[in-house]
């Protein structure tokens, strides 16, 4: 077992992402970032460790109109397609979320589409199954979701959180946003596509969320992977677009 290193994070992280051009793979320095989102009353923090990000987080949601939560991102610029294993997550929420999110802005009610999973495969008011898939059309207003349906007899089969092996991939194509689920990161199953008109320049990256005013969650994120086609400097890499081994 590889041990891990911790090293706060203040106000950036510095990592080494591997950027997709091609059949290649070009290597950059990318800077992320780490805020609140919304003043949760628990402050977030994200650690550097040795094959990923751990993210601690309160904030009462990421719903409605106004979200509260941990977002650790950069800016990205045009189409995308971003991968991470989602390790583990803390329950102290049935709703507690964590997951790969667009953002318009970093304002509590910025439009935004997020591909989330839950801490477990419990029947939610709506939902039958591990993942979820929300947006804001507008600025301040109601968020939405997609999930499997109540009624739907192959849904909790088809889309159940497997941790450690949660893998999530959240892809972006012009005005068409694809989410996608995997067991092993190779083969990928798709679970939903969503059109959204998105300015160019998005604020892209992993959000966790406790839903709940009073208590913290802990998420752990490994295996991060990104291709931006906006992004094409570096020395070639081939064959490799991992963000931390």
């Amino acid at each position: 077992m590889n041990k891990l290193i911790l090293k706060p994070l203040q106000a950036i992280l510095f990592l080494t992402l591997f950027f997709g051009t091609g059949t290649a793979e070009s290597q950059a320095q990318a800077k992320f970032k780490s805020q609140d989102i919304g003043n949760p009353a628990h402050k977030g923090i994200a650690q550097i460790v040795e094959d990923g990000v751990n993210i601690k987080a309160g904030g009462e949601d990421i719903w409605m109109n106004s979200d509260q939560f941990h977002f650790v991102y950069q800016q990205s610029t045009g189409d995308f397609d971003f991968v991470v294993r989602l390790e583990s997550l803390e329950k102290s929420n049935l709703y507690t979320k964590a997951g790969l999110m667009a953002r318009q802005n970093l304002t509590p009610g910025s439009r935004n589409v997020m591909f989330l999973a839950f801490p477990g495969n419990d029947i939610r008011t709506h939902n039958r199954g591990g993942y979820e898939f929300q947006y804001r059309l507008e600025t301040g207003k109601q968020s939405q979701s997609i999930y499997p349906s109540l009624t739907d007899s192959v849904a909790e089969a088809a889309f159940p959180v497997n941790f450690p092996n949660v893998w999530m991939r959240l892809k972006r194509m012009g005005t068409k946003f694809s989410t996608f689920t995997s067991d092993d990161g190779q083969n990928w199953k798709l679970y939903t596509e969503f059109e959204m008109e998105m300015p160019e320049k998005l604020f892209l990256g992993m959000a966790v969320t406790a839903h709940s005013k009073g208590a913290t969650t802990f998420a752990k994120f490994r295996n991060l992977q990104m291709k931006n086609k906006s992004d094409d400097t570096g020395k070639q890499k081939a064959n490799d677009s991992t963000l931390v081994k």
